[in-house]
């Protein structure tokens, strides 16, 4: 699956985004967040596995940086 997601926190080794189609925040594991920043829009390619817990978390096979307004 891909969410396409606006970045609003970065943490160590998860980023916390707002998917762009719900407007739900989700955390995202990933094993690298040093080249991300807060406001930038990715898309995150993840296996479709959501938690139930609040916020949601899923995590992340591949992250990918996107122009200002584009999202796929």
């Amino acid at each position: 699956m891909i969410m396409c997601a606006t970045i609003l926190n970065v943490n160590r080794n998860n980023l916390l985004v707002r998917d762009n189609a719900t407007s739900q925040e989700v955390i995202v594991h990933t094993s690298c967040t040093c080249n991300f920043h807060v406001n930038e829009r990715i898309n995150i390619v993840y296996n479709g596995r959501m938690t139930m817990s609040l916020p949601p978390q899923i995590s992340a096979i591949r992250i990918i940086r996107l122009p200002f307004n584009m999202c796929l």
